[in-house]
């Protein structure tokens, strides 16, 4: 049994992580928030102390400062903290630094999504061979645990082929991955997780997998409209996204590609941004002198993603489109989670997006601290056992549905099921 939990990052998902890690530290024992900010730690610990969630009282809940940049910094945290498991929801600039520390120190390793160089863009498909791939070797050599990209998407769409892969096909020829929030945060213009990320990934050209190897194309060149169950139709656009790195390599599929929706005042704000030059990471000089990053002025200028969350309304909708043969015969499904924005909120004071992206690297926690992903190895999603992944976020606010769109078997009136 692995214990004691090292959390980095303090935004709209680390707070998610704090809250969740709370509700089950009988599991997990101890619980180190650590920040930049420590101020930003402190005050999610208090709004989990005022919610009075911490399962067991007795457990310590702590916060510590941390420039996580510097591997060394991590070491010495790990060791202070006595931390056997780290779960990485900081900016995905330091995933390297992390999974370093968490070689050198032999704590198991959990993140959310592919590390990015602040100094690149349109890095050749797939990223993760420049990175977290080199260390595969490593973490075997010494026996160490790393689940990379456990969030909800990267996360449980991959476990969702998993699933599918083991209780629903004999082949798979298609898996389209999408995400649409129909919230309303009521804001002018926001992004719903870290802009400097989000803008970078709508930037880049799009990546996806199509007749068996990787294409490219334009951003926003290419779009579709889906009937989302819960959340109606929407128009959803092709994207490169992180758990399209890994996929071809364990899902035996002609093609695999990630979708995802955006109104058009949201794509109008961001064609403004881009087109004057403001979504640039390459440093400019203002007249008076000031050398600037402009996304890192935008991001300056935009609601932090955590303040978004009182008043937020409305659904998310996250799901896979799964196309293949069973029993020889044509079959269609769409594996799928609904999240509610309020009901987020009201339960440990999140927006969805990050309550979906921050409920699923807990579980991955829970799972190794009882040894049934403590492999030993780096690992992604899709390669774990997806049953007790999916179960658990079941019950921790994130149950999955299926909906049989096309199949020889009747499974229900309605043609849906809930899975977990």
């Amino acid at each position: 049994m692995k214990k004691n939990v090292l959390i980095i990052g303090a935004g709209g998902v680390g707070s998610v992580v704090a809250h969740k890690c709370a509700q089950h530290n009988d599991l997990l024992g101890d619980i180190c928030l650590a920040s930049r900010a420590q101020s930003k730690c402190e005050e999610i610990i208090a709004s989990i102390r005022a919610k009075d969630k911490l399962k067991d009282a007795e457990k310590k809940i702590f916060s510590k400062q941390v420039d996580a940049s510097a591997i060394n910094n991590v070491v010495q945290l790990i060791k202070e903290t006595e931390a056997e498991i780290v779960i990485n929801v900081g900016s995905t600039f330091i995933n390297k630094s992390v999974i370093d520390a968490c070689l050198a120190t032999g704590a198991a390793y959990i993140d959310t999504s592919v590390h990015e160089d602040s100094e690149s863009l349109n890095l050749p498909y797939p990223w993760y061979a420049h990175f977290e791939w080199q260390r595969q070797p490593l973490f075997a050599e010494k026996g160490v645990t790393a689940v990379l990209s456990a969030g909800f998407d990267p996360g449980v769409v991959n476990a969702y082929c998993a699933y599918a892969v083991k209780h629903e096909f004999d082949r798979i020829h298609s898996v389209d991955i999408m995400d649409v929030n129909a919230g309303n945060h009521g804001k002018y213009f926001a992004t719903n997780f870290d802009p400097e990320v989000n803008f970078r990934e709508i930037v880049e050209e799009v990546g996806y997998w199509e007749d068996r190897q990787w294409k490219v194309c334009p951003p926003h060149s290419r779009a579709m409209e889906f009937d989302f169950p819960g959340v109606g139709r929407r128009k959803v656009y092709l994207m490169g996204h992180d758990e399209l790195h890994s996929l071809p390599q364990h899902i035996d599929a002609e093609h695999i590609r990630f979708w995802m929706g955006f109104g058009e005042h949201y794509l109008n704000c961001f064609n403004v941004l881009r087109n004057v030059g403001l979504l640039s990471h390459e440093p400019v000089t203002t007249a008076e002198g000031l050398e600037v990053v402009p996304l890192k002025v935008v991001k300056a200028c935009l609601p932090d993603p955590a303040s978004l969350a009182p008043g937020y309304t409305g659904k998310t909708c996250i799901g896979n489109l799964i196309k293949g043969e069973k029993d020889g015969q044509a079959k269609e499904i769409f594996l799928y989670n609904i999240c509610d924005h309020q009901q987020c909120y009201e339960e440990v004071g999140s927006q969805a997006v990050s309550y979906t992206a921050g409920v699923p690297p807990v579980a991955a926690a829970l799972l190794i601290a009882n040894g049934r992903w403590d492999m030993g190895a780096m690992k992604h999603v899709e390669e774990l056992a997806p049953e007790p992944f999916l179960e658990l976020l079941g019950k921790m606010g994130l149950p999955t549905a299926m909906k049989i769109l096309s199949s020889c078997i009747e499974r229900t009136e309605q043609g849906v099921i809930r899975c977990y």
